[in-house]
């Protein structure tokens, strides 16, 4: 059964064009999501997509960045942070690593 769980997820991984496990990569295509990743923790492995499309985003914090951005910012991280403590496997820990 693991082989082909591993089999599965590396076409998965060569399906979406994607670098390697734990790697997000952008898809300006998808319809409604704006990021792919194929999530490993020990055995399992999960693909997610997050983060919406077109969002404006605070991205990275940036020197002399303005308080509503970091308003922003933090306003995510409080409402999602449950989630976000999840791990490597929630779509939310994605969208707080590459978007926030």
């Amino acid at each position: 059964m693991s082989k082909i769980k591993n089999a599965r997820s590396r076409a998965t991984l060569q399906r979406l064009n994607l670098q390697g496990y734990n790697k997000p990569k952008r898809t300006p295509d998808h319809p409604t999501k704006s990021h792919v990743v194929v999530a490993k923790e020990g055995g399992q492995t999960k693909t997610i997509r997050f983060g919406e499309q077109g969002a404006k985003t605070a991205g990275k914090p940036k020197k002399g960045e303005s308080a509503a951005t970091r308003k922003r910012r933090k306003a995510f991280k409080d409402r999602h942070r449950k989630n976000i403590d999840k791990g490597r496997m929630s779509a939310a820990y994605w969208a707080d690593k590459v978007k926030w």
